[in-house]
C-alpha cells in the first residue's frame, strides 16, 4: 500500500472488517510490536501499527525526523485508510500521543476520536523532579547512542538491557538520533496548543505505579481541553500497554466508542 515512504506499516485486519479503523502510535525509543499485545486483544477491529521514523524498520538515511514530520506521517497514514470508509480512530502512547494530538489539531476532520496514553507535554508546567537540571544533562552534541542506553535504563531498567541480546542492544543505540529529536521537539517551545483539539479525545494514565508529572498532565488535559475524557488503569504505570494490555486495549476500546458516539 503506498504509505509514506519508507514507513514500516502492519495492517491487522479481522476478516470483514468494518469502520473504523483504529491507528496506534509508539513513543520514544519503542516500535509498533510493542503494541502486539494489545492489537491480540483487538481482533475483532481493523488495527494499523507502524514504526515511526527513526525507529525499527523505519531507521531512515537522513537527518532525524522533527514532531511535525511525524504528524506528517500519520496524517499520510491516515490518508491512505480512506479506502476502508469512515473516519480513524488514532491512540498514542506517550510522546506517540503527542503526536496524535497534533495531527488531529492539524486535521480534525480525518478523526472519528483520539486517545493519548501519558502524553508529555512538560510545556504545561509538570515535569519530572527527577530530571537533571539543565546545568549536568547532556550537551546537544552528547552521543546519541549513550543517549538511547541511558534513557532505557531509566525508563526500564538496568537488568532488563543486560538482558537484551548485543544485536537488540545495537538496535537501540541506532535509534538514539531520533530519541534525541522526539525529546528536543516537547522541551523546547510550545508545539501545539492542546486545548485547540476539537475532535473527541480521552486521556489515560496509569495509577500509583506512574510518574506524579504523567498523572498531573493527564489531570490537567481532562480538566481543559473542551468534551475530553479521562481514564485511569490503576494498576499500571507508564508503560501500560507492556504490562496491562487487557487494561490498556479496554482504553482503546474506549476511545474507539466514544468517536462512534460523535
Amino acid at each position: 500500500m503506498p504509505y509514506p515512504t519508507g514507513l514500516r506499516v502492519h495492517e491487522h485486519l479481522p476478516p470483514g472488517h468494518r469502520p473504523p479503523v483504529v491507528v496506534l502510535v509508539h513513543g520514544a525509543l519503542d516500535r509498533a510490536s510493542s503494541f502486539a499485545r494489545t492489537v491480540r486483544r483487538l481482533d475483532d477491529l481493523a488495527v494499523v501499527t507502524y514504526d515511526r521514523r527513526g525507529y525499527g524498520g523505519s531507521r531512515l538515511d537522513g537527518p532525524p525526523a522533527t514532531l511535525a514530520d511525524h504528524v506528517d506521517d500519520l496524517l499520510g497514514v491516515v490518508g491512505e485508510l480512506d479506502r476502508f470508509g469512515g473516519r480513524v480512530t488514532a491512540v498514542g502512547h506517550s510522546l506517540g500521543g503527542d503526536v496524535v494530538v497534533a495531527a488531529a489539531i492539524a486535521r480534525p476532520e480525518g478523526f472519528a476520536s483520539v486517545g493519548a496514553f501519558e502524553p508529555p507535554m512538560p510545556w504545561l508546567g509538570f515535569t519530572n523532579p527527577n530530571r537533571p537540571p539543565a546545568a549536568v544533562r547532556r550537551p546537544p552534541e552528547a552521543d546519541p547512542a549513550a543517549e538511547a542506553e541511558g534513557f532505557f535504563v531509566r525508563m526500564v531498567g538496568q537488568a532488563a538491557w543486560d538482558r537484551l541480546p548485543e544485536r537488540t542492544r545495537r538496535g537501540r543505540r541506532a535509534e538514539g538520533p531520533a530519541l534525541v529529536a522526539d525529546l528536543a521537539a516537547i522541551r523546547g517551545p510550545e508545539p501545539f496548543d492542546v486545548t485547540t483539539l476539537a475532535v473527541p479525545a480521552v486521556f489515560g494514565r496509569g495509577g500509583a505505579g506512574s510518574q506524579p508529572h504523567h498523572r498531573q498532565t493527564v489531570d490537567w488535559l481532562a480538566a481543559h481541553v473542551p468534551g475530553a475524557e479521562e481514564l485511569t488503569v490503576d494498576a499500571a504505570g507508564h508503560g501500560a500497554h507492556l504490562s496491562h494490555p487487557d487494561a490498556f486495549a479496554a482504553f482503546v476500546r474506549a476511545v474507539v466508542a466514544l468517536g462512534s458516539r460523535t
